[in-house]
């Protein structure tokens, strides 16, 4: 715009104002917004207009070589800062992924290839661009009670998602171990939820927030020696299970509100529920960023049908060719978190030959703090 400007000036009969000094700035104006690139084509316009004009006015002299020196130490001092403020920048963005990275892996930690009688492997996938965790939780662990593990949704996105997520991860972390019930370890779950939400600026940043409105949808199940799956569900899209090819929803049989709206609960606190899991059975625990994933034509993406579609391969294989699907049903963009949990049943002669069962886990010395 400013050498539009100038040229104007230049080929209209106020041509006596003098452009030189705005056209020798206009390289250090570019630096604000543009790369060295953006730079060099701000002063060759530039040059450009001053050598038209000159040539044009039949005005070469020392003023004009004047002016194109002083472009030509202001373009090179631009391009110099904008290198330095670039790689600044990169710098600070390298530290922050690197903080961002520590923090991913105390909050979601790696899921173990092998635990008790199961095979399994994780994934997480966050929606913001550049970013490693958001609401999105998951974790498993092998206790004296067998394999346990979750999977929930925090409501809202950002800092305030993350310390609501990890705050349930470390109740579940720890109630796990000494509850032997697990609608009990989902009860240390809303719990310690509640104690997070009583301090505002752990919330949201500013305003009041309705507690109705910052909750965590959670789905807790175990695999213990038996071929059996217990599953207490609050609110969470049920998981699916892949048997022989087919794949079958554990919809709960009484629908219960997610973990931070207990006082809308006019039912018991819920109850475990049992579903056959057999060798070779699949269970994929997920968040709904994965079912309510849409395509450029507002499609949901078919979960079901994509499980059923993969070909048998070990666990990990079986979730990365789901997070491809995932990313082509998207083209590429998430509009929120995912998670994905996926757990496989051995028979017993590989739990035998490659799993620590169960019993062999010690057991705690103290008992767990109540609330």
């Amino acid at each position: 715009m400013i050498v539009l400007f100038a040229l104007v000036i230049e080929l209209s009969p106020a041509h006596a104002v003098v452009t030189g000094p705005i056209l020798a700035a206009t390289p250090a104006l570019a630096s604000l917004t543009m790369g060295p690139k953006g730079i060099l084509s701000a002063a060759a316009g530039a040059c450009a207009v001053t050598v038209i004009t000159a040539t044009i006015h039949h005005s070469w002299g020392g003023q004009v070589y004047s002016n194109l020196l002083s472009l030509l130490m202001v373009s090179v001092a631009s391009v110099a800062v904008s290198n330095a403020m670039r790689t600044r920048r990169q710098m600070e963005l390298d530290q922050v992924r690197r903080v961002a990275e520590a923090a991913q892996r105390v909050l979601l930690r790696q899921v173990p290839a092998r635990l008790g009688p199961v095979q399994m492997a994780g994934m997480y996938l966050a929606a913001e661009t550049g970013a490693q965790i958001g609401g999105d939780l998951y974790e498993a662990v092998q206790t004296r009670y067998g394999v346990r593990m979750i999977v929930g949704d925090v409501r809202g996105k950002g800092l305030p998602a993350v310390r609501l997520a990890a705050a349930v991860l470390g109740a579940f972390r720890e109630a796990v171990h000494y509850e032997d019930d697990l609608v009990e370890v989902v009860n240390h779950c809303a719990a310690a939820l509640h104690r997070e939400r009583a301090v505002p600026s752990t919330v949201h940043q500013g305003a009041e927030e309705d507690h109705a409105e910052s909750f965590v949808t959670v789905i807790v199940a175990q695999v213990s020696d038996d071929f059996v799956v217990q599953v207490v569900n609050r609110g969470h899209p049920p998981p699916l299970v892949l048997r022989r090819g087919k794949v079958e929803a554990l919809a709960p049989t009484t629908d219960l509100p997610p973990l931070g709206l207990e006082e809308f609960m006019t039912l018991p606190l819920g109850k475990v529920e049992n579903y056959p899991f057999a060798p070779g059975d699949r269970l994929l625990l997920h968040t709904d960023g994965v079912i309510e994933a849409r395509s450029p034509d507002n499609d949901f993406f078919a979960l079901p049908e994509a499980m059923e579609a993969v070909h048998p391969c070990l666990p990990s294989e079986f979730l990365e060719r789901l997070h491809q699907e995932l990313v082509h049903h998207t083209g590429g963009h998430l509009a929120d978190d995912a998670a994905m949990l996926l757990v496989e049943r051995l028979d017993e002669e590989e739990d035998r030959a490659g799993a620590t069962p169960a019993s062999s886990v010690p057991r705690p010395e103290h008992v767990f703090p109540s609330g």
